[in-house]
Parts: C-alpha cells; sequence; structure tokens
C-alpha cells in the first residue's frame, strides 16, 4: 500500500468513526443504565467517570474563553468594543453575522463571454453567461469588503508553495541521514542542528541583510520567492525531527522488502513513508504554519496586490479605533484552516511529537 493510499484509507476510516460515534454513545448509555438494574455495573464506577468527563469538559470550556470572547466581539457587528460594559456577558444579545458577510464579501461565479469558430466555415458564435450570486453584501445592508479572499489566494499560494518546496527536500534528507551511511554524514546533522538555532538570535540585522537580498535581486514582491524562503528556514529543523522519527522504524521492515526483490525506491515509498505517517504530518503543520501565520518578512518585502491574511489582519487596525467586530471575524476566519487540519492530523501529530517507533 502506497502512503498516498494509506493516507486516504485512513482518513475514509476516520470519518466513518466520526459519523458513527454518536450511536455509539446512545448505545453506551444505554448498556450502562441496563448493567446498573441488573446490578453487573457499578454506580461509583459509572459516578467517577462521569465526574471526570464533566471535570475534563469544564477545563476545555475554561482554555477555550478567549475563543469565544472573540466570537462574541464578532457576533455583535460593529457595535462590539473593548472600552464598553456593553459588550460584557457570556450570552449575547443581538447576535448579527454582519461582521462575517463584511469578512466573507460576495461570493459569485463571474460572467464570462466565450467565442467559439466551427473550422473551414467562417461561422463564429458566442456563448455567454451572467454571473451568479451565491452571496452578496448589499443584500445584508454591507457596504464594501475585506478583500479577505484576496488575502486568502496569496495564503493559500505561499503555503502550499511551501509545503511544496520544503517537503520536496525534507523527506530525501531525513530518508539519507536516518538509513545511508555516508561521508560527512555526522558534520552535516551537526550543520542541520546549528542552522536551528540561527535565525531568531539575529533579529533586525537579518532582517534589514534579507530585504536588501530580495531588493538587490529584484524579488522584493514575489509570492514564490518568499515560499522559497519559508521552506529554507524550515528545513534544518524538520529535517531532524523527520529524521529522529524514521530511526524509530525498525529496519527489518526493509530488508525484508529488499529480500522480496523491491527497489529501493519502492522500499522507502511503499514501507518508510506510509509508517512515517505521523512524523510527515507534524512536519506537515508545523511547515505550513510557517507560511500561513509569518506576518514580519511578509510586509516587508510583499505590496498590497500580494498581501497574505496576517498583513490583512494588521491592516484593520487603525492609529486610534479598532472595527472590533469585523477584526474578530477575520480572525476567527484566518484561524480557522489551522483548526481544521489540526483536527484532521490530531492522531499523527501527537504520535510524531512523541516519537513512537513501531516495536517488531
Amino acid at each position: 500500500m502506497t502512503l498516498l493510499e494509506s493516507i486516504t484509507r485512513k482518513l475514509k476510516r476516520d470519518t466513518k468513526t466520526a459519523l458513527e460515534k454518536p450511536s455509539e454513545f446512545r448505545k453506551d448509555v444505554a448498556y450502562t443504565i441496563e448493567g446498573i438494574q441488573r446490578g453487573v455495573v457499578d454506580p461509583k464506577d459509572v459516578a467517577i467517570r462521569a465526574l471526570s468527563t464533566i471535570a475534563t469538559v469544564v477545563f476545555v470550556f475554561v482554555l477555550l474563553i478567549p475563543v469565544y470572547w472573540v466570537l462574541l466581539m464578532a457576533l455583535q457587528g460593529e457595535g462590539a468594543t473593548l472600552y464598553s460594559s456593553e459588550s460584557a456577558g457570556l450570552i449575547p444579545t443581538d447576535v448579527t453575522f454582519e461582521a462575517f458577510i463584511w469578512v466573507i464579501g460576495d461570493l459569485y461565479i463571474p460572467g464570462a463571454v466565450v467565442g467559439i469558430a466551427i473550422p473551414f466555415t467562417g461561422i463564429e458564435f458566442f456563448l455567454s453567461w451572467p454571473r451568479v450570486y451565491f452571496l452578496q453584501t448589499a443584500d445584508y445592508g454591507v457596504e464594501g469588503s475585506s478583500n479577505f479572499t484576496h488575502y486568502l489566494r496569496n495564503s493559500m499560494f505561499i503555503g502550499v508553495a511551501t509545503v511544496t518546496i520544503a517537503m520536496a527536500m525534507i523527506v530525501p534528507a531525513a530518508y539519507a541521514f536516518s538509513r545511508r551511511e555516508f561521508y560527512g554524514r555526522m558534520k552535516l546533522l551537526y550543520g542541520y542542528v546549528l542552522f536551528t538555532q540561527i535565525g531568531g538570535g539575529l533579529g533586525i540585522a537579518a532582517l534589514i541583510a534579507l530585504y536588501a537580498i530580495f531588493s538587490n535581486l529584484g524579488v522584493t514582491n514575489n509570492r514564490l520567492v518568499l515560499s522559497i524562503y519559508y521552506a529554507a528556514m524550515a528545513v534544518p529543523f524538520n529535517t531532524w525531527l523527520l529524521k529522529t522519527y524514521m530511526d524509530s522504524i525498525p529496519v527489518s521492515y526493509e530488508e525484508a522488502a529488499v529480500m522480496d526483490g523491491a527497489s529501493p525506491f519502492r522500499v522507502a515509498w511503499e514501507i518508510v513513508l506510509p509508517l512515517a505517517k505521523p512524523g510527515l504530518a507534524t512536519i506537515f503543520i508545523f511547515i505550513f504554519l510557517v507560511g500561513w501565520m509569518e506576518f514580519i518578512i511578509a510586509q516587508v518585502v510583499l505590496r498590497p496586490e500580494n498581501y497574505t491574511l496576517p498583513i490583512g489582519l494588521f491592516m484593520m487596525v487603525e492609529e486610534f479605533t479598532v472595527p472590533w467586530g469585523r477584526f474578530s471575524a477575520f480572525a476567527l476566519l484566518y484561524a480557522s484552516p489551522i483548526v481544521f487540519i489540526y483536527l484532521l492530523a490530531q492522531r499523527y501529530i501527537e504520535s510524531g511529537l512523541s516519537f513512537g517507533g513501531v516495536e517488531g
């Protein structure tokens, strides 16, 4: 089974499990009640589990209070403020989705006119269709938009390009460091460790030098070049992280595949990488976060037509006033893809960070 087939099968199984959870919960409750009535299940054990579950839910709710507060601000629209008691309270009074509508803007399929010529006949005709709207802000009394979709396209381009470029370098390098012996291997590994510590300490000097390099090369407004820079910054740490996880995979699996006549590429693609899914998911999230959330360098080297979502969020901060309702809605929609990706890959990420090996 290849890596892609394994991931697809796992996602299907996880989706099916999530859909079946409500019915399983009802069956478990019914089974527990029946067990208590028959005297098979100890009520004390049930009470302890129920209390621990309630305590966990309360603890998670306390952790999510800041997110809930931001949601309350977004649901109050333009009337939201941080400096008035009217915006306080756990339950919103006047709920409105105007802030979210303003952030999303008009959603539509653009109209077009297409000319079609029939060869050798000289006949030409045109097909046209109007713009089809799914959402119009004017219908809800909202004027203007936040250019969220424009920023989103730029962020997605940079994020996907960063992940693609970085993974193309990290995966072969991690496999080579983990499974191959070659001259200078340990020196290169020490160099990777060294480069994981460089960057943050240079501060403003590195930022000035970076802008000077980009400016001299004429690529100060190039999203692809910025993605290459992000990928280069992500390579050292994530290569070391993935290499450490691959070290925990037993070599006996590869030896068995080689004995069956598998080529080195098939061994890496069909044996090592599927077993390294937790490590791959972990570095995927880390790399995507670099391109998705980085703000300072992007603001320095990009121009308005290529601004990303964090810069768009920053642009909403005015000198004396901040539209807190719209700001909160923008922030929630900006953070939602990261939450969604983490929920899908949570199991792999936790396993990848624990460096749990496969015992053979």
